[in-house]
């Protein structure tokens, strides 16, 4: 806190080092200088404006699996101008936002939904995709830091910030072009992979659904979870290798939920 900083009093005439006839001399020739003595207006302080208050998230962030704190600073986006496209993927695009922001996104950072990210189930996490849309032109850079989207027919969720940028956020929905320019991990092959089930309305569901897989495939590690729209089950295959998790993905049929194969690292 800035303290105010007042000026020290004046000494009493009693206790100065100055004869009184000599003050009483100054006294008299301040009156006579132009623009001090009664006859003159005097200037009305005006205080500096307040410092802007400190901001913070309204909600906590949840920390990661790995126990390491959650990074609430979302990197700049940085590629090469000239960096060609490795790799490209045409559907639908949706947005998310409300019910995910300030919560832990895939990647470890704080979901901040007015950054410039996305979430895609297969692609690396923090690959930098430029997304077109199909419709308007419009074209905006994104990185990817979270899953989903976890609706059928739909191949990248948006951030508000994204769907804004790129003509999606009012129409909801929005056919585009995805072209990644970069990925810390070769994009088609090696990655640790899982199959994710849900959501489900009630926990009841989700164990019940768990149990059953359990018996079905007792070498998997099979977790139940909640997540900010409902519950979800997860299995993962030894060493979570790709192949074999295409596998149970290709048997998993669900009544209830959709059933996606998605990429952990």
């Amino acid at each position: 806190m800035t303290r105010c900083l007042r000026h020290r009093p004046l000494l009493h005439a009693s206790h100065s080092r100055w004869p009184s006839r000599a003050l009483l001399t100054l006294a008299a020739a301040a009156l006579l200088l132009p623009g001090i003595g009664c006859g003159k207006k005097k200037t009305a302080y005006t205080p500096p404006p307040p410092p802007p208050p400190a901001t913070c998230p309204a909600t906590a962030p949840s920390a990661p699996a790995n126990g390491s704190k959650p990074s609430a600073a979302t990197p700049s986006i940085h590629v090469d101008p000239h960096a060609k496209v490795i790799w490209k993927q045409e559907g639908y695009a949706s947005w998310y936002g409300p019910n995910y922001n300030h919560h832990r996104a895939a990647n470890g950072e704080v979901y901040e939904q007015n950054e410039m990210t996305a979430a895609h189930n297969t692609l690396p996490l923090n690959s930098i995709v430029r997304v077109v849309n199909l419709k308007s032109g419009q074209i905006a850079l994104v990185r990817i830091t979270d899953r989903g989207p976890f609706v059928p027919d739909r191949i990248i969720d948006l951030s508000v910030a994204s769907a804004k940028a790129l003509g999606v956020y009012l129409p909801g929905t929005a056919p585009v072009r995805l072209e990644v320019l970069s990925a810390p991990h070769p994009i088609e092959s090696g990655g640790r992979w899982c199959v994710q089930i849900g959501a489900f309305q009630t926990q009841e569901a989700a164990i019940k659904l768990k149990q059953h897989l359990l018996r079905r495939y007792p070498d998997a590690q099979v977790i139940q979870f909640k997540g900010p729209t409902g519950y979800w089950v997860r299995i993962r295959v030894p060493e979570d290798d790709k192949e074999k998790t295409r596998q149970v993905y290709a048997k998993t049929k669900v009544d209830e939920g959709g059933v996606y194969m998605v990429r952990l690292d």
